[in-house]
């Protein structure tokens, strides 16, 4: 097998193999036996994720408060939501929206400097193979851990340009004040005691996942991000522009998430779990 840095750019990045290439999408990619998982936004039969509003939850007053059986139920029938008026300022986001255009809009050669090393998941490529037949997402990803402190990487995060080191240090502090704050309504949703919501999950492990998903000639041929779900107690999901595409199953059926505006989507994960009663929610297990 060739070393990354024996490949070609348009090998390592799906961005730079979009640009240039003129035929049939490269076979690595295609996804053969995969299940349909496009349904058109024409649907309006289907229904909509469900919205919670923050504000409902200013002056919560004792758990039988209406609000908070309704984040139970969402939590328990759907486990994704979109959020609003969450109150992370907008300038902050509009700011981290346009750093993250531009990162990919860099030189490939810049990207590369982050490229992943063999043998290690965070850093700047494309799908991580662990099989030699592997299909590999249409897309380019940025991942890395950001908290605790002692796991990032030194030539990550501190070697961005400094705009984006700033913006996203920033962001993320403010995106961590408000997933504890997601952590405690919905502890106090199916009556789980604050302290041990912040015990499980206070200064626990945060990541930050960057994708960028270039347009493709043969798009039922793809896909852009394998099915899954969140190996995280939550997801809080910015979409950056206005193309859509994230889909999410239900009863079996894919339905399309048409993000509001200033809206973040909120995917409850496999650490965190609600469950129908008498056991609403189970820690599967500690960050």
């Amino acid at each position: 097998m060739a070393s990354p840095n024996l490949l070609s750019q348009s090998d390592r990045s799906v961005q730079e193999l979009a640009k240039t290439f003129k035929h049939d999408v490269p076979h690595r990619y295609i996804q053969e036996h995969r299940e349909p998982t496009f349904v058109s936004n024409n649907a309006t039969s289907l229904p909509s994720i469900p919205v919670v509003d923050m504000n409902d939850f200013i002056n919560i007053l004792g758990s039988e408060n209406d609000q908070l059986k309704n984040l139970r139920s969402v939590c328990q029938e759907w486990g994704i939501f979109q959020l609003v008026n969450h109150g992370v300022d907008k300038l902050l986001v509009d700011k981290m929206k346009n750093e993250v255009v531009k990162f990919f809009d860099m030189p490939v050669e810049e990207k590369l400097r982050y490229e992943l090393k063999a043998g290690d998941y965070q850093g700047y490529g494309q799908t991580i193979l662990h099989a030699q037949d592997q299909k590999i997402d249409w897309a380019d990803r940025f991942y890395m851990i950001t908290n605790p402190h002692h796991r990032r990487k030194p030539n990550l995060l501190p070697e961005f340009p400094p705009s984006l080191r700033d913006t996203m240090e920033n962001y993320l502090q403010e995106l961590q004040k408000l997933a504890m704050t997601l952590f405690g309504l919905v502890g106090q949703a199916v009556d789980i005691d604050n302290q041990e919501m912040i015990d499980v999950f206070d200064d626990g492990m945060q990541s930050v996942r960057m994708t960028y998903y270039p347009p493709c000639p043969q798009p039922d041929l793809v896909i852009g991000l394998t099915p899954h779900s969140d190996a995280a107690g939550i997801t809080i999901l910015l979409q950056v522009n206005g193309v859509e595409g994230l889909q999410v199953k239900r009863d079996g059926v894919w339905i399309p998430v048409n993000f509001l505006p200033d809206a973040f989507v909120v995917n409850v994960g496999d650490i965190l779990e609600v469950r129908p009663p008498p056991h609403f929610l189970k820690l599967k297990k500690k960050l």
